[in-house]
């Protein structure tokens, strides 16, 4: 046991402290008031973490380097959305498009996303991460250029084509390179700086608007999308020469030596290297037998456990986009110009300060996530894109009034940033126990990205039907029903690990074979594969 010193990088956790983190019973909250559930299964019965490091490591130079390194990489899919957002009507004018060829362009980067993410399962598999950082960069760069030249919808869709597979890479590859090279109890912070990044390049896109608002439309479109260009030729020069391979995939290829030479890098001096490099190994023979012994069935044919964490997982994934986002995102200035705001100038620094506001909630909902809860943020967040859609949809019915549409819209993105976008995601990943998890998290990735897309090319469809007053009330008939459901349905994570969850789902659903289920694969594993969350998850990914 190593006393813990001011300045040496690291200390151990002592059994106090992991017996105290083994005794929180789940709860729910709504709006302050807390409900708790306790299982009647017993807490000794379940495995404890016992593969993982004992020893807490502080977060390296190193680690933050190139974990902002790889962060960048995400500004790419912010950059598409910020640019888009000003420059559909521009590129619809242009090139003479019909309202659905726009909304099929604007929405399927969602549709190519998904083949890019798994493309960048296979190429990060068989090449490393290092190689798939390159090649969403690549493809990316390809996108813009081809997008920037097109002087028709084919070659105009080919470029979103490329675009998409890029975004997708790199959806994927920046949390995994993330976490393989954090100390498990910072993962979720760090992870937390991709996500930061898609909405500082949402305001880069939307400040490019600003900045080539001077040229003619036919050009100002076409330099806004080829400045895409900039920051993945960045990601290329980095990922050869700054960034380190992922230790998880060299040892993973029995590149020892190597892996080692990273870790030392990554972790404090006077880390022990040795268990930081078998507890890679462990986790990667935990991975492979979880793999062999757990397939679809127990997603498509789940115990009613495991189906009331895919209702609430699911649900809280489909709920991110069905109430909306990314169709509000991507059409504000349409929205803008039917209240009256059309000057180039006054709509690009709506745009800005919407953005800005966006990313500072963000930022504060990162820090107060554990302070406040999941739950409630969530609902929270809910609650006010409700009341904002709400207050839109009767601006557009009676007078609309310009100042109206854009308090409803501010109102709208902040109470977004606030929990829908960083609890979404980390809830899911927080509920799903490790042997469905993978599975279940692309299930929940794959609908996610289907109702974006599905949202994002019908916008102006709708419109054109029902027109933009009965279009939000829609969208707050959608966020009334997800706030029903979250309250229904959603339990608190905060300070929980897997374990905890675990025992939530048997007790409210009367299912122990959860339970029997860890404790049977547990038998087939070398140490047990449940990983605690309360320090992994316990900073946000805010999308």
């Amino acid at each position: 046991m190593v006393d813990p010193q001011e300045g040496d990088g690291y200390h151990e956790i002592t059994e106090k402290q992991n017996q105290q983190q083994t005794e929180y019973p789940a709860r729910e909250s709504f709006l302050g008031r807390e409900y708790q559930f306790r299982s009647k299964v017993s807490v000794d019965r379940l495995p404890t973490p016992s593969h993982s490091s004992s020893t807490y490591y502080e977060i390296t130079k190193n680690v933050r380097r190139f974990a902002l390194c790889a962060s960048l990489n995400s500004v790419n899919l912010g950059y598409d959305i910020g640019i888009y957002t000003g420059a559909s009507d521009l590129i619809q004018d242009d090139l003479g498009l019909s309202d659905t060829e726009l909304e099929i362009f604007i929405g399927s980067v969602n549709v190519f996303a998904m083949i890019g993410t798994v493309m960048s399962a296979l190429v990060s598999e068989w090449w490393g991460r290092k190689t798939t950082f390159i090649a969403s960069g690549f493809i990316f760069l390809v996108g813009c250029i081809v997008t920037a030249l097109a002087e028709d919808y084919l070659t105009l869709m080919t470029g979103r084509f490329f675009v998409g597979i890029g975004v997708g890479c790199g959806l994927a590859i920046d949390p995994m390179y993330i976490s393989e090279i954090s100390p498990p109890e910072h993962r979720g912070y760090l992870v937390t700086w991709s996500e930061f990044s898609i909405n500082i390049g949402i305001v880069v896109g939307f400040l490019s608007f600003l900045v080539y608002a001077p040229l003619r439309d036919s050009l100002q479109w076409r330099i806004m999308v080829v400045t895409g260009v900039v920051m993945p030729t960045i990601m290329i020069y980095l990922s050869y020469s700054v960034i380190p391979e992922s230790p998880q995939w060299l040892v993973q290829e029995g590149k020892i030596d190597e892996a080692k030479a990273v870790i030392k890098k990554l972790y404090p001096e006077g880390a022990d290297i040795e268990e930081v490099l078998e507890s890679i190994k462990r986790s990667l023979e935990e991975e492979e037998i979880v793999k062999k012994n757990v397939g679809w069935d127990a997603i498509f044919k789940p115990t009613p456990a495991v189906k009331r964490m895919l209702v609430v997982g699911l649900g809280t994934a489909i709920g991110q986009q069905a109430t909306g986002i990314d169709a509000i995102q991507y059409y504000m200035i349409e929205i803008l110009e039917d209240v009256g705001i059309e000057g180039d100038y006054e709509q690009a620094s709506w745009l800005i300060l919407i953005g800005v506001l966006k990313v500072a909630v963000i930022f504060y909902a990162a820090l107060n996530l554990d302070k406040f809860g999941r739950r409630f943020l969530l609902q929270a967040s809910t609650f006010g894109m409700m009341i904002s859609c709400i207050i839109l949809s009767f601006n557009f019915y009676l007078e609309e009034y310009p100042s109206v549409t854009i308090i409803g819209l501010i109102f709208y993105m902040t109470s977004f940033s606030l929990g829908m976008g960083p609890v979404a995601w980390l809830l899911p990943s927080e509920i799903f126990f490790t042997t469905i998890r993978p599975k279940a998290m692309s299930l929940a990735t794959f609908a996610n990205r289907t109702f974006a897309a599905l949202m994002a090319s019908t916008v102006l469809t709708a419109e054109d039907t029902v027109g933009w007053g009965s279009y939000f009330l829609i969208l707050a008939i959608i966020c009334a029903l997800f706030l029903i459901f979250f309250i229904k349905y959603q339990p608190e994570t905060t300070g929980m690990r897997l374990e905890d969850m675990a025992r939530y789902f048997a007790d409210i659903t009367g299912d122990e074979s959860i339970i029997e289920e860890i404790l049977s694969l547990q038998s087939s594993l070398s140490a047990p594969f449940i990983s605690s969350v309360s320090h992994e998850s316990s900073d946000v990914s805010c999308l």
